[in-house]
């Protein structure tokens, strides 16, 4: 299917890509810059970064593959989505943007530290160990997308198509910073849901119109147009719909989507920002889901339901969209790989290297260092993709609930209750990050493979309520959390 219009799509959109890091990079020769593009972001950015940030490869691959597997089953995963985005947007932005403005934060760890005046540095290595295991697997999984995305269109092979993937983004990544990151990304997203809207409009023409695609999906498996898919109003049933609502706790404190509140302008980005988020991640999704289930009135059988996007785009679009769609892709897998890249080097070189250890390097060195962790962690991730292919959701999943298992009732905690203590944050983060492996490993299969995010968001939020209730707060935090409170005033 290669063909020169497709790779000079391709190769065009590299070259803005490219175009952005250099501009984004003369910024980038310190650590805020770098890591927080120097807190100038404007509202339109910061609202379709984080959405193409949270949503990656998953989507376009993962979740249209989910359509076409499980059909309206997959909509739990959509309303999960828009609430989780809306909630991040309403309580957490704003009051998460006003106390790290004020300690003056570039990491999430540092307003760990700030907020319950850590001096052990405890937050920072116990957050380095979460965010580095997890970005790993998380990489590895937007590497095994690339590797399929080269493979389907361009027939490069599957390990080619990983090696090509690793080469872009790591170039592009420790080129450009945190500023190059978000503007890409915005373009990323811009055209991640131009394409998720042509698609499913595209798909049901084809299909003979919308009652045609229902009847087409209704005669395959009846169980497709059902709320509760195969498993019915059962046990199975109602944990698999609410494990799908739950994927969207991680927006809430997974901390490479804070970063984009703290790299905000100001309030008035937060709060412009929120509408325009909410309603790029419906399109996002219900485009997504609508087009996997016209993919599956088209091309049943499929052995791989994750490549029906290429399979569609392909069969359906002239070698100009087909390269579109490739770019797509790529940006997905792009946007949230070079966040991820930057989120782990930034808990390297500022929260390990600079802070707990004293570094006293300047700042355009630790700046080089940030670079080369970066490198080094993406190919500790093509070495997972490449040693073990799985399907894109589940391995997204796992690395997604990971993180925001560890973080997010923590961070909740630390927003909405003063009598939260720097021990029940630290246990917090311990028992939803331990749980949320545990019940991978050991306990999920038994249990209507419930999604890990369920038992490992209640543990940790569990955990931080019953240490802190034990142990005692700061008294100069408490007082600090009043004022911001009172700073910010009612979220709704």
């Amino acid at each position: 299917m290669t063909s020169a219009t497709i790779l000079g799509v391709v190769i065009g959109y590299l070259l803005i890509l490219l175009a952005i890091g250099f501009w984004g990079g003369r910024e980038s020769g310190d650590l805020k810059g770098y890591y927080v593009a120097g807190k100038k972001l404007p509202s339109w950015v910061i609202a379709f970064s984080s959405n193409a940030t949270g949503e990656s490869a998953w989507l376009l691959l993962g979740l249209t593959g989910m359509g076409y597997a499980i059909g309206v089953h997959a909509f739990w995963i959509i309303m999960g989505e828009v609430l989780g985005v809306a909630c991040a947007w309403v309580l957490v932005a704003r009051p998460f943007k006003e106390y790290t403005d004020r300690c003056d934060a570039i990491t999430v760890p540092d307003y760990l530290t700030e907020r319950f005046r850590d001096t052990t540095n405890a937050f920072r290595w116990l957050s380095a160990v979460i965010i580095l295991s997890m970005v790993v697997a998380y990489t590895a999984a937007q590497l095994t997308a690339s590797g399929k995305a080269f493979d389907s269109f361009l027939g490069t092979g599957y390990t080619q198509g990983v090696w090509i993937g690793l080469a872009i983004v790591l170039f592009y990544t420790t080129v450009g910073g945190f500023k190059a990151v978000a503007y890409s990304d915005f373009l990323q997203g811009v055209l991640m849901l131009g394409c998720l809207l042509m698609l499913p409009i595209v798909g049901i023409a084809n299909a003979g119109g919308w009652g045609d695609m229902i009847t087409n999906l209704r005669a395959q498996d009846p169980a497709l147009l059902e709320p509760m898919g195969t498993y019915g109003l059962t046990l199975a049933g109602v944990f698999s719909a609410a494990g799908s609502v739950a994927i969207g706790l991680a927006f809430l404190g997974s901390p490479q989507l804070l970063t984009r509140f703290m790299a905000a302008r100001d309030q008035k980005q937060i709060v412009d920002g929120g509408f325009w988020a909410v309603l790029c991640v419906i399109g996002f999704d219900v485009g997504a889901v609508f087009g996997g289930m016209a993919g599956r009135s088209l091309f049943p059988g499929l052995a791989d339901p994750e490549t029906i996007l290429p399979a569609m785009s392909a069969a359906l679009f002239p070698a100009f969209f087909t390269g579109i769609f490739l770019v797509v892709v790529l940006a997905a897998i792009m946007s949230t790989m070079d966040s991820l890249l930057i989120l782990a080097s930034s808990v390297v070189v500022r929260d390990i290297v600079q802070k707990s250890l004293g570094s006293s390097a300047s700042e355009r060195m630790l700046s080089i260092m940030g670079k080369a962790v970066t490198v080094v962690i993406g190919i500790v991730g093509l070495v997972v993709a490449l040693l073990e292919v799985r399907v894109i959701f589940d391995f997204v999943l796992f690395a997604w609930s990971g993180i925001a298992c560890a973080f997010t009732p923590v961070v909740l905690c630390s927003l909405y209750w003063k009598r939260t203590t720097r021990e029940g944050a630290i246990a917090g983060m311990i028992g939803g990050f331990v749980t949320t492996v545990i019940w991978v490993r050991v306990f999920k299969a038994g249990f209507y493979e419930l999604y890990e995010m369920i038992p490992g968001f209640a543990a940790g939020l569990l955990v931080c309520i019953v240490v802190s209730l034990v142990t005692k707060p700061d008294d100069g935090a408490v007082a600090e959390l009043e004022s911001v409170r009172g700073t910010v005033g009612p979220v709704f």
